[in-house]
């Protein structure tokens, strides 16, 4: 009989743990005190890895230096189907890919490099960001240097060479 009520008492606690909250007070930041407003519609779902099947569009001489805001400079890619925030050690895109890996279940609609080429992709949303539409043309943002054509967006590190090229149809890295 104690050997019953001790069961009990083991999966009384044990369930008690399992909750679909989490407790304690969301903090924001002073630049962003709110949550976005733009919620970014989920790609469909992939059946696998995107092959690099895109080339990279040749780099070009000469550039627009576009100024950061609070660390990030965020742009948009003309047709408007691509966003991106760069910093000095990563670049993070977002995008409805037409076949991306998947995540915890999820189509990963982003995707990220470092500064020393690590690729990540990821499932998320950059939310209402004060993103900068490119025009086809090469551009710096700090310490990267972005080429944006028709077929895509080039992002290299100016101190590695490391990079990524992204499309709609894949990324590949370099």
């Amino acid at each position: 009989m104690k050997a019953v009520v001790g069961c009990l008492l083991v999966a009384g606690a044990l369930l008690a743990g399992c909750q679909s909250d989490t407790q304690g007070t969301p903090v924001t930041s002073p630049e962003s005190p709110t949550e976005p407003s733009v919620a970014t519609p989920r790609p469909p779902k992939p059946t696998a890895a995107p092959p690099p099947t895109t080339t990279p569009p040749p780099r070009s001489p000469g550039a627009e230096v576009l100024q950061p805001e609070n660390g990030y400079v965020f742009i948009e890619t003309k047709s408007g189907k691509t966003r991106c925030q760069i910093n000095r050690t990563e670049v993070g895109c977002e995008s409805q890919f037409t076949d991306s890996p998947s995540i915890d279940g999820m189509p990963a609609n982003g995707v990220r490099v470092t500064a020393d080429g690590e690729i990540d992709w990821v499932v998320g949303n950059l939310g209402d960001i004060p993103a900068v539409t490119l025009d086809y043309r090469t551009y710096k943002a700090l310490g990267w240097t972005i080429e944006a054509t028709s077929d895509g967006t080039r992002f290299t590190n100016d101190r590695t060479g490391r990079g990524m090229f992204v499309a709609v149809e894949g990324v590949q890295t370099f």
